[in-house]
């Protein structure tokens, strides 16, 4: 075969070689699309939360049936997003390795996350889909168990962990004629009150609930704060891969929830529903 030929058919071979390839690769591309689209696979939404995941944001540890605060936002974004019920796929990852740079293995993940600067660095949030409030509670067998106002708990021991909203607003709210006493952690402040050293503590509204359900016998959330002017609670946002393509819809899906009541519905439902929880005055 003169030379001339032959590179014409090596040409020629080349390009059904590729032509074939291109098709064969159908299903690849499809693949790659979905990626670039954010989603770790095609026509599903991939949703992570902890293992175990706890009421009241995840009802029996069964973030599938839908039931609690975090499980309920999930599938109303996931609606947003124009995927039904039965295209969401649950995953459960550790807290800190969510938040933790590298490759994730979701679309989304709620578990109570912080928006902070620092956790900014290594991955997406949402816009706030939740914003804590500050209670106090106690136990049945305090002094302070029968409080119903803020003159109530003005001669109270109070606690709270030492350099949070929860301590500013102890003090700026109740203006306890003793000193608040201030704990290194929440867990320190809780075996205080367990041990009568305090008469009450001030924790965030979710810590509250959980505090007096899983860690008190006796448990009462006596109420909530008034907050303190220009400050604001803990903002939880849904956690997605650092530079996710689906971050500014989730962003989107969030404040239309906002926006139409849901989020405020669903927080009525699964979250004051949990106790008693009325506005300190």
């Amino acid at each position: 075969m003169p030379a001339r030929t032959r590179i014409a058919a090596v040409a020629l071979a080349a390009a059904a070689a590729l032509a074939l390839t291109a098709c064969s690769a159908g299903g690849s591309n499809s693949s790659s699309s979905a990626d670039s689209a954010g989603y770790v696979t095609k026509g599903k939404l991939t949703i992570a939360t902890s293992q175990p995941a706890y009421a009241p944001w995840v009802d029996d540890n069964k973030p599938q049936s839908g039931k609690g605060f975090e499980a309920a936002v999930a599938y109303a974004v996931a609606d947003k997003l124009g995927f039904s019920k039965s295209d969401v796929v649950w995953v459960r990852d550790d807290f800190d390795k969510s938040i933790a740079p590298g490759p994730k293995d979701f679309d989304l993940n709620l578990q109570q996350f912080s928006i902070t600067a620092a956790r900014k660095k290594a991955v997406d949030f949402s816009s706030p889909y939740y914003t804590t409030s500050q209670v106090v509670i106690t136990s049945g067998s305090s002094k302070a168990a029968d409080a119903a106002s803020l003159a109530d708990l003005k001669g109270d021991l109070i606690g709270a962990m030492t350099g949070t909203t929860s301590y500013t607003e102890a003090v700026a709210d109740i203006k306890p004629t003793q000193q608040v006493q201030a704990f290194n952690s929440n867990d320190d402040a809780v075996a205080a009150l367990k041990a009568g050293q305090v008469d009450a503590i001030v924790v965030d509204l979710p810590t509250g609930f959980y505090v007096t359900s899983a860690e008190l016998d006796d448990g009462k959330i006596i109420g909530q704060l008034p907050a303190v002017k220009g400050a604001t609670g803990d903002q939880f946002g849904i956690v997605l891969p650092k530079g996710s393509s689906l971050t500014k819809k989730v962003s989107a899906a969030v404040d239309a929830l906002r926006k139409d009541g849901t989020l405020d519905k669903l927080q009525q439902e699964w979250l004051n529903s949990q106790g008693n929880a009325p506005l300190l005055k």
